[in-house]
């Protein structure tokens, strides 16, 4: 098992039974009753990515418990790793979009989520015309990839949809992550955040735990955790504010929750990285003319932008490289701060 303490094993045990025997469909879940809801705008998703998700088998669709679809861009030819790849949605989805030359590897500690996915294999590659499968689906815990046979440096992107809140050890998720990842590669996933550190006296609670509430991690937490197993700053792509039903709130108290959705790169943190000006070009699929990076940086085709340090080591040394043109380095005129909290600017609940 993935855990050293008897705590964080009885938490895993009662997850794989909320997921694999109590839920057996999204609508089950509280969190995604008519009055515990995501306050989310309308999102309009890139044509080839709706394309794709309409290619997914209904019944895979039913048991999809995520909070929306995490999708990065530029994926084309890329390996990717779900992590908590549940019934398989987010993988089947993301093997169209990484195309035939690439794969996708979904893990999950669950046997009849895993066993579930595996069935519908064989009918999305004929639904993609593939001539073999671009995906797998292993069992393992999400703390412990190594279990799986998952080797350092493999996987170019990794995504997961609203399960980190649901492990009692989020260092060892992201530290393992961060492993796992090739230099440059990057960590694209949505999860529940709290504004503050969630009492012991919640996290006692297993329906909580199931539904994420119980798990969720202070944000601030996530930043210091992630750089410290090292992982560039957050970068917060959106945010929305969850309302809570009553019965709920009721446990809860005065913690307020958000479906929040960062990427985070592996790229070296020596600290000589310099602000630089960049282009957008135009090549990423799905953003002809406009991509946005993060909340706060969005780039033009044929545009001067000025990027901080991080963000210009981040372009140059990830996948996103072709689709821009460096410009200028700068030299830095002081130290700007990366906004990552995502309470900030969310509509009130």
């Amino acid at each position: 098992m993935a855990c050293s303490k008897e705590k964080e094993c009885q938490i895993l045990e009662d997850m794989k039974e909320y997921y694999g025997k109590t839920i057996q469909n999204k609508d089950e879940l509280m969190i995604n009753n008519s009055t515990s809801t995501c306050d989310a705008p309308p999102c309009k998703l890139p044509r080839h990515i709706a394309d794709a998700l309409e290619l997914i088998h209904p019944d895979v669709k039913a048991k999809s418990y995520g909070c929306g679809m995490t999708v990065p861009e530029l994926l084309e030819g890329t390996h990717v790793l779900d992590l908590g790849s549940g019934a398989g949605h987010d993988c089947f989805a993301l093997a169209k979009l990484v195309g035939e030359r690439g794969h996708v590897t979904g893990v999950d500690m669950t046997e009849e989520q895993l066993e579930f996915a595996r069935r519908y294999i064989d009918y999305h590659r004929e639904t993609f015309g593939y001539s073999k499968p671009n995906t797998d689906f292993v069992m393992a815990y999400i703390e412990k990839l190594g279990d799986a046979g998952l080797k350092d440096d493999t996987f170019d992107v990794i995504i997961s949809n609203c399960v980190v809140n649901l492990s009692p050890d989020k260092r060892a998720v992201l530290k393992e992550a961060h492993r796992v990842l090739k230099p440059g590669g990057e960590m694209y996933f949505s999860d529940m955040y709290a504004d503050q550190v969630v009492p012991d006296h919640i996290k006692q609670h297993k329906v909580l735990w199931g539904e994420g509430f119980a798990g969720a991690l202070w944000w601030e937490d996530l930043v210091r955790i992630t750089r410290e197993v090292g992982f560039s700053t957050p970068r917060l792509v959106k945010a929305s504010n969850i309302n809570i039903k009553k019965s709920i709130q009721d446990l809860t108290g005065n913690i307020k929750y958000v479906a929040a959705t960062y990427r985070l790169f592996k790229v070296p943190q020596n600290g000589n990285n310099m602000p630089a000006d960049v282009v957008y070009n135009g090549s990423v699929t799905g953003h002809d003319e406009v991509i946005a990076l993060d909340k706060h940086n969005t780039f033009k085709v044929g545009s001067v932008a000025e990027v901080d340090p991080e963000l210009s080591a981040i372009i140059q040394q990830s996948r996103f490289a072709s689709a821009f043109t460096v410009v200028t380095s700068k030299s830095p005129d002081g130290e700007k701060t990366i906004p990552t909290n995502p309470f900030s600017g969310t509509r009130a609940a």
